[in-house]
């Protein structure tokens, strides 16, 4: 699965949670959930919880913590897959 693939199915896992529309319109490896998308702390625990189980991969406490923003959540998912 490549960059743009996990990018996709990034966006459908994280849409249910937003709080900006407008932000989320312009969905990129850049977007921070926090300030761009308005999605709170327990939100956020969602979404991981949620792509552990689409990509059935494990997420540890030290990479939950870096998962703030869409490229690094990228970057974690890539290596997990790997």
């Amino acid at each position: 699965m490549n960059k743009e693939e996990i990018l996709e199915e990034l966006r459908v896992i994280v849409k249910p949670y937003i709080n900006n529309v407008e932000a989320f319109e312009n969905f990129t490896e850049n977007t921070d959930f926090i300030t761009d998308l308005n999605i709170n702390s327990a939100n956020l625990v969602d979404i991981i919880l949620d792509v552990e189980d689409y990509f059935k991969i494990h997420i540890d406490n030290e990479s939950m913590e870096k998962m703030v923003n869409v490229k690094a959540t990228l970057e974690i998912i890539a290596t997990k897959l790997t």
